[in-house]
């Protein structure tokens, strides 16, 4: 389905070199995405060149902010079709992978992808605001992420309590990131985060990224994360 010669292409130009076995992986991936979308609304970016570029090589970006080449664990919160944290789990083996999503359908999808495609991973039907406070779950992860349209304050609130102290929060939002990020600072001190790097990219015909990597420097206080109707009532300023 893929042009694998683009996904090479372009993997290789941002420093990931993929193998036959691992194009054929994000292939496979890419065909289910597409059929299921046509039952259930996982994605607007079902074009082939548009797959490898706005969802894949966007989602290797991850990959540039993960600190250790030893085995990690990383929850990806309200992860939708996957993004972005599958097609990383693909081109990197030694992730332990948790993916939450509020949709079972959603989850269903992921399920049928991991067993298909031939990757280890855990996928969670869960609201973010109540796992991140079952035990199993709460700061036991090295990294949690989110490619997530919600402001970074919510979407701090959301991730952070995932996180275990010394790990990582990396999120992937929009390119014009200045003045959501100088409006959630104060949310992500009390959550028990600082942000360490803001890294923006832009990507041949795909637009533009910004990711912004919050380290986990002290536990989270209980009474987070909230729900989403007091957390929009009551932002953390």
């Amino acid at each position: 389905m893929l042009n694998l010669e683009l996904l090479k292409n372009e993997a290789c130009d941002i420093g990931y070199l993929l193998s036959d076995e691992q194009l054929l992986k994000l292939d496979q991936y890419a065909q289910l995405l597409v059929e299921w979308n046509e039952k259930i609304n996982l994605t607007a970016i079902t074009e082939p060149d548009d797959i490898v570029m706005k969802h894949f090589i966007d989602s290797f970006l991850l990959l540039n902010h993960i600190q250790t080449k030893e085995p990690f664990s990383l929850i990806d919160v309200g992860t939708g079709a996957g993004f972005p944290s599958l097609p990383c789990k693909i081109i990197c083996d030694s992730m332990q992978l948790t993916m939450l999503d509020s949709l079972n359908k959603r989850i269903n999808f992921l399920n049928e992808v991991v067993q298909n495609v031939g990757v280890k991973a855990q996928c969670i039907h869960g609201r973010a605001e109540e796992s991140g406070k079952q035990p199993e779950l709460r700061e036991k992860f090295t990294y949690a992420t989110a490619r997530a349209v919600a402001h970074l304050r919510e979407l701090s609130e959301y991730c952070l309590p995932f996180v275990k102290v010394g790990g990582y929060f990396v999120a992937l939002k929009g390119f014009e990131i200045e003045e959501e990020l100088e409006e959630a600072k104060a949310a992500i001190k009390v959550l028990g985060g600082q942000i360490v790097d803001v890294k923006k990219y832009e990507l041949k015909d795909s637009g533009k990224r910004a990711i912004v990597v919050v380290k986990k420097i002290s536990q989270t206080p209980t009474k987070y994360p909230r729900s989403f109707g007091k957390m929009k009532k009551q932002p953390i300023m």
